[in-house]
């Protein structure tokens, strides 16, 4: 990865709209008036270029809120969970982990402790740390902004943690990867919290078009939801020979169900039961109702209420989903159904860029591994038919058993063709064994940026022989893939912040991140512009972020106005 072993000068913010902003720098702390922060910002950034500091992702959504525009950031929860693992990044435990602090003993509001309270006699509760070294419970828990003293403090105290953690990086053997990788997912976190401002364009009109073939007309009373559902359940009851009552929202009624139609399943997930759909009518209309019972139950009225105003779907975004490091989003943003899709529109005078990486995870492990024949293969547009002609299987059985690989899968068709990988990829399957094995001992994994991955610790000590290797065979499946997932993670988030700045100079935003595709809302006289700038991002993104310059990255980009209209 291509760094700078000098970074820029560090300036910490902490702001509350209602008391003011607090600024430090290295020699300075000092406080302005709320309305000044973006002027603030401005005239810091012509004049210091710095990378800005903030403690978490509340403070980013503050500055996107108000309007500021920052480029370099350093987000120190984002990075504590880069380094540490896990979700937990609270101030307080972010502190007492960089000062050797046991987090078992960090303070909470309305402790009753005598002997504290002994010790704490004459301190200054202006003073945001406690003799013991912790951070004072009643600053973690909001009193960091009750006056402009305390934001300038709260601020002085992120820059501390910032210095901290790059200290930390530093003594890494991989200290450049870490470091930029630190940067971007910092980039990430404030990308999140403007994609939680802005929201993803939403044509209500539509919207409720769709809810409505699905649920029907919106209900006033429990008797009219009860006979909305009934009209739901009718057309599955209908294709059934048998009498019998059945909860169609209870899987063991609809297994028992099928039973008595001749139709015996292992259980009622959606995959098996296609798989049977030639069988009985019955199946169709339960697939059917299954999609209509979601949209109905999860994405009806209550939820475009709750969460679509100004013709814009808003929920909570996070850069990092404490596992692998995946984006997660609330609100429904990532679990859209398919069927929801054409009521992703557009604004007037405005197109949809939808983007997604192709087949990134298997180029991500030619990357990390440096596999020479996968990374000669990613040289293919289509990476799976030039393993297919290596192998000598089809291209459905060469991606089945690449991504089986991948996911620890042992048995089935994917398993036909492990030997074959083997042969002809002895690195990137030596690699994925070795992730195995830390993960079957209950060793913690890492990233190539430098993620830690926890994997549950060590066996269980029941005695239950056969559960312990259960679960560590578990932990191996788990380690193998989150290792590659969360890489391929950072080169996602590395090409969205890279697609973030080259498209805002055309009035154009990121708008929804889902996995490895991406949708940019642009003006739609700058389509061909912004379309070109998505795909040169990968390039550039590959640029910075790949140990390995001959992988190539690929990606497809179309010009939409629903996101119905992009093709599979």
């Amino acid at each position: 990865m291509n760094t700078s072993p000098v970074d820029r000068p560090l300036v910490a913010v902490a702001a509350s709209p209602a008391i003011g902003v607090g600024l430090a720098t290295v020699d300075h702390r000092w406080s302005a008036p709320f309305e000044e922060l973006a002027t603030i910002v401005e005239e810091l950034t012509a004049t210091r270029d710095p990378r800005w500091v903030w403690w978490d992702a509340n403070a980013a959504g503050v500055l996107v809120r108000a309007g500021v525009v920052i480029d370099r950031c350093w987000d120190v929860a984002a990075v504590h969970r880069l380094l540490r693992g896990g979700w937990r990044a609270s101030p307080a435990e972010v502190w007492a982990d960089l000062h050797g602090l046991s987090t078992d003993t960090i303070p909470t509001l309305g402790q009753l402790d005598l002997l504290q309270a002994q010790t704490d006699e004459g301190d200054d509760p202006e003073a945001p740390i406690r003799p013991d070294g912790h951070l004072r419970p009643e600053w973690t828990g909001g009193g960091w902004a009750k006056s402009e003293t305390r934001l300038a403090d709260w601020a002085g105290l992120a820059l501390v943690a910032a210095d901290g953690q790059q200290r930390r990086i530093a003594e890494r053997a991989d200290a450049r990867r870490v470091q930029s990788t630190a940067r971007s997912e910092s980039a990430a976190e404030l990308l999140c919290a403007e994609l939680a401002a802005d929201g993803l364009p939403i044509d209500v009109a539509e919207a409720e078009r769709i809810i409505e073939a699905a649920a029907g007309p919106r209900t006033a009373t429990v008797g009219e939801e009860e006979a909305a559902r009934a009209r739901r359940d009718a057309p599955v009851l209908d294709a059934l020979a048998a009498t019998a009552a059945v909860n169609l929202r209870n899987p063991a009624d609809v297994k028992a169900m099928l039973r008595r139609e001749g139709i015996d399943v292992a259980d009622t997930r959606a995959w098996r039961l296609r798989e049977r759909r030639d069988e009985h009518p019955v199946i169709d209309a339960l697939l059917r109702w299954r999609k209509d019972e979601r949209i109905a139950t999860t994405y009806g009225y209550r939820w475009l209420g709750d969460h679509v105003s100004d013709g814009r779907l808003r929920g909570d975004w996070s850069s990092s989903d404490g596992a692998a490091g995946r984006m997660t989003a609330s609100a429904g943003l990532h679990n859209l159904p398919a069927e929801m899709r054409s009521a992703v529109a557009a604004e007037r005078g405005h197109i949809l860029i939808r983007a997604d990486l192709g087949q990134v995870e298997p180029r991500v492990l030619a990357a990390v591994s440096g596999d020479r024949a996968l990374i000669a293969a990613t040289g293919d547009d289509d990476l799976y038919r030039r393993i297919a002609d290596q192998l000598g299987v089809d291209r459905d059985e060469a991606k089945l058993a690449v991504l089986g690989a991948m996911y620890g899968a042992t048995t089935g068709q994917s398993a036909h063709a492990l030997p074959g990988l083997r042969r002809n990829y002895p690195q990137a399957m030596a690699l994925l064994e070795r992730l195995a094995d830390e993960g079957r001992r209950g060793a913690d994994v890492t990233t190539v940026g430098g993620r830690r991955i926890r994997t549950g610790g060590g066996p269980g000590r029941d005695g239950d022989l056969d559960r312990a290797r259960a679960a560590a065979e578990a932990r191996g499946r788990f380690a193998r893939n989150a290792a590659i997932q969360g890489a391929a993670a950072e080169f996602f988030k590395v090409w969205a912040i890279t697609v973030r700045r080259r498209v805002r100079p055309m009035a154009a935003r990121i708008v929804l991140c889902l996995h490895d595709e991406l949708l940019v809302h642009g003006p739609e006289a700058r389509a061909d512009e912004l379309a070109g700038a998505v795909i040169a991002a990968i390039d550039e993104a590959a640029h910075y972020w790949s140990p390995e310059p001959a992988v190539r990255f690929v990606a497809d980009a179309s010009v939409i106005r629903r996101w119905s209209e992009a093709k599979p």
